[in-house]
């Protein structure tokens, strides 16, 4: 039986919008398909974590005040990080969990959160708040989310959005873009929580974690039409 490690980071912290529903449908789509699954939690001070133990790490969205609170917490942990993403764990991040995987996020109010360097993105905050239900169309279909943020995030050369926008602002309300897709990270503005409104996205990161620790992976359809 194939068993995956999901570590949930900052729960206590990062679950703006219910975003923590993230993992609760992951888990239970995997159990849907006898895909064993094991959830941890990093939260600050946690000193032992080893981020290479993972196959998923979720990072949920937070407000600014969150996100200077746990920024120096979650650099201390670059380095364990950063071998994770090489190694080929997938992180799915949204909203502030995304905005801090890049270069920096710069607050409206003119702090800077350092974040961990793993993507090559920055984030300027702004007065005015980009706030609605929201659409955007990705290799693998459209996504559908609620997003209320005031950072504008730019994408580095040769780093991809994860999708195109058809309704709403995205990533910064000028390019078009709305999110990332590099390699094995995703990242989105989307809240909602994103899954539960996007089960292909749940299943698309439970098949290529799969795949990742076992060499491939045929999911099973689920009953979706609720």
């Amino acid at each position: 039986m194939e068993k995956l490690k999901i570590l949930h980071m900052y729960p206590n912290m990062l679950d703006l919008y219910g975003d923590s529903g993230n993992v609760e449908v992951l888990s239970y789509r995997c159990k849907m398909r006898g895909i064993e699954l094991e959830v941890s939690k990093h939260l600050i001070g946690d000193k032992e974590t080893d981020f290479t133990q993972y196959d998923i790490i979720y990072l949920g969205g937070g407000a600014d005040f969150e996100q200077q609170i746990l920024a120096d917490d979650l650099v201390s942990c670059k380095d364990s990080i950063m071998e994770a993403y090489k190694s080929g764990t997938f992180f799915l991040m949204i909203c502030g969990g995304y905005q801090l995987m890049g270069h920096y996020y710069d607050t409206a109010a003119g702090v800077r959160c350092a974040g961990v360097d793993v993507l090559d993105l920055t984030t300027e905050g702004a007065e005015e708040r980009m706030i609605g239900n929201f659409a955007f169309e990705t290799e693998f279909g459209s996504v559908v989310g609620f997003e209320n943020h005031s950072g504008r995030t730019y994408l580095g050369k040769g780093v991809e959005p994860l999708g195109k926008m058809i309704k709403g602002c995205g990533n910064n309300g000028e390019d078009g873009t709305e999110g990332v897709r590099y390699k094995n990270t995703f990242g989105t503005y989307s809240h909602g929580p994103v899954l539960p409104k996007n089960p292909q996205l749940a299943d698309l990161l439970i098949s290529l974690a799969v795949k990742n620790k076992y060499g491939s992976c045929t999911l099973e359809p689920l009953n979706d039409d609720l």
